[in-house]
């Protein structure tokens, strides 16, 4: 049976991005883009909120053939580093899903042949259904308010969660419900500050 796991970072207090909605305040560094390049190539499916859905179309699909940056050693050349470019490689390549009552992905977007929408009244099921059906992980990233609410559904098997260092005092909160969990393991980094927690839901 196919795992819904949920892939995110987090600031040490608890925040999922700034006030202002934006995630790049917390340290989004190669130790964090090394995790999400496992878990995008473990998934056979990667299931989105719109939100996030858009915002990854309008910058993905276009970094695995960028220009090298002069500094590969600047924040913008990291950005496009071999790790950065096979991210984008597979999420052109692997199948996507889109919750969400906003219509049909435009076709202009790099992303609509290989990107699949549905209404949120239709996301339990589908993901009843496609855990018996198909290989690899049902992975989201980002989406916070998708994962909050299937996560009190009761059908995210793991939430994988980095702690950035850093405490921003005011945000958008990472949960919007009580949660209970199980932590099942938890790793550091030799060139990172963030660390990596891996939780279960517990019943």
């Amino acid at each position: 049976m196919r795992k819904v796991i949920v892939n995110n970072i987090v600031s040490v207090d608890g925040f999922y991005s700034a006030a202002d909605g934006n995630p790049l305040v917390l340290n989004m560094d190669a130790a964090f883009d090394r995790e999400n390049l496992a878990s995008i190539e473990a998934a056979g499916t990667v299931l989105l909120g719109r939100n996030s859905f858009e915002g990854f179309s309008q910058y993905w699909p276009f970094v695995a053939d960028a220009p090298a940056a002069e500094d590969p050693e600047s924040p913008e050349g990291r950005a496009l580093d071999d790790v950065n470019r096979a991210i984008s490689r597979r999420y052109s390549a692997v199948p996507k899903v889109v919750v969400s009552d906003q219509g049909a992905v435009p076709a202009e977007n790099a992303w609509h042949d290989s990107t699949t929408v549905i209404g949120r009244s239709e996301a339990l099921d589908w993901i009843a259904a496609e855990r018996l059906r198909g290989e690899g992980d049902i992975a989201i990233f980002a989406s916070r308010t998708l994962w909050n609410v299937l996560a009190q559904a009761g059908v995210i098997d793991e939430l994988r969660i980095m702690i950035s260092p850093d405490a921003l005092g005011v945000g958008v909160p990472l949960w919007d419900s009580p949660m209970p969990l199980e932590l099942l393991e938890a790793r550091t980094f030799e060139d990172s500050g963030n660390v990596q927690l891996r939780y279960a839901p517990r019943a």
